[in-house]
């Protein structure tokens, strides 16, 4: 009687049973066939990391001459364009230098009006003997016309002669001193004489150095990393502060070697920052794969060959474009943590580079127009020192 009891119970037992494993079976059916499906039409053709980070410039602000610092014009987190003053030093040795420089070149551009002056008042000299030597050799030759004819006493005659010579060796002379004023005026002029153009590099020298006590930006950005305090005594190549231009930015993703077959300069890239979560999409293009893995480029690269290696997955970082766009829209931070999903479906483009840059990478107008200003300085001081005839 017991076992005729439990034959229903039983049944129902293994009915349900059976129902459920049939409905895993087809849960897992339908899971096995929508992945075959998701891996067919998306996930073969993507590759996918959590690896990625985001990338920017980090432009460091250091002096080039020393000095001490009296005033900082910008603090972390604020933004400053291209040009402006960030660090202004203690200009007082830099500017008696420079006045120091300008008095040396005004006085050599006198210094070398004087020897032009010389060498007109020897070509002077010159035409005086010429006409001296002239005048002597004529009265020689009269007289000895007359020699003959005992018109004129011998004496004479010998001081008619001996006046001719001392008046040749008199223009021999001038000429000589002509001679060593052309040698140290040929070929110049008083503007560009090598006397004047030493004292001029010097003045120029130091309207560079009175000109960097202010340190003006390299570009437009953020503030970062401010080290520099007012009243700080700094040496030229101090790191003073960071610019980050986060208008510049792009994404560093570490992918496996393995993923990196099929990956070529120019795909297409979707990205998501842990910042925004998945509701702000980026979209970007692969600008190139790295030269090594990261490994290989540390302080210290692993040594593989020893007894006891195991290997070890490598990761090669790809370089990613950002829309500036959507970069402005959603501001990125350097260093923020990203996911990133590369379209790898066409793979026709090039693996690496093979055309060089037509322009600069990066640049910066923020100096240079020290320059002009030096060489307008010195022009000034050369012709209030040239006087009215420029010699």
């Amino acid at each position: 009687m017991s076992e005729q009891k439990e034959t229903p119970s039983t049944a129902i037992a293994d009915g349900r049973r059976r129902q459920f494993v049939t409905r895993a079976v087809i849960v897992i059916a339908v899971l096995g066939v929508l992945y075959l499906a998701w891996w067919l039409l998306v996930g073969r053709v993507h590759e996918h990391t959590d690896n990625a980070y985001v990338g920017g410039n980090l432009v460091q602000v250091t002096p080039q001459v020393g000095g001490t610092v009296l005033a900082i014009a910008a603090d972390d987190t604020d933004y400053v364009e291209a040009g402006q003053a960030l660090v202004r030093l203690d200009p007082a040795d830099a500017r008696l230098a420079l006045e120091q420089a300008e008095a040396d070149l005004a006085r050599e551009v006198r210094n070398v009006r004087n020897l032009y002056a010389s060498r007109a008042a020897a070509a002077a000299q010159v035409n005086l003997r010429e006409a001296e030597l002239q005048r002597a050799s004529e009265d020689e030759r009269r007289r000895q016309l007359v020699a003959g004819s005992g018109a004129l006493a011998v004496e004479e005659i010998e001081h008619a002669s001996a006046a001719a010579r001392a008046a040749a060796s008199a223009l021999a002379a001038a000429r000589e001193q002509l001679a060593a004023a052309e040698a140290l005026t040929e070929g110049t002029t008083p503007a560009d004489h090598p006397n004047v153009a030493k004292a001029a590099a010097h003045v120029r020298e130091a309207h560079l150095a009175y000109t960097r006590a202010m340190l003006p930006a390299p570009v437009s950005g953020y503030v970062a990393k401010r080290s520099v305090q007012v009243g700080q005594r700094i040496q030229p190549g101090t790191p003073l502060m960071a610019i980050v231009p986060l208008d510049g930015l792009w994404v560093d993703a570490n992918f496996k070697e393995s993923q990196l077959s099929r990956m070529r300069i120019g795909q297409p890239v979707k990205l998501t920052a842990d910042i925004y979560g998945s509701s702000v999409d980026y979209h970007g293009k692969l600008l190139g794969l790295g030269a090594g893995t990261g490994g290989v480029f540390s302080l210290l690269p692993a040594q593989n060959a020893t007894g006891n290696w195991i290997k070890v997955v490598q990761r090669v970082p790809v370089r990613i474009a950002l829309d500036a766009r959507e970069l402005a829209e959603h501001p990125l931070r350097v260093g923020l943590s990203m996911q990133v999903e590369v379209d790898v479906g066409d793979a026709s483009g090039p693996v690496l580079g093979t055309v060089p840059r037509a322009d600069p990478a990066y640049e910066t107008r923020a100096f240079g127009a020290e320059d002009k200003e030096a060489e307008q300085r010195i022009a000034r001081i050369i012709a209030a020192n040239l006087g009215k005839g420029g010699r």
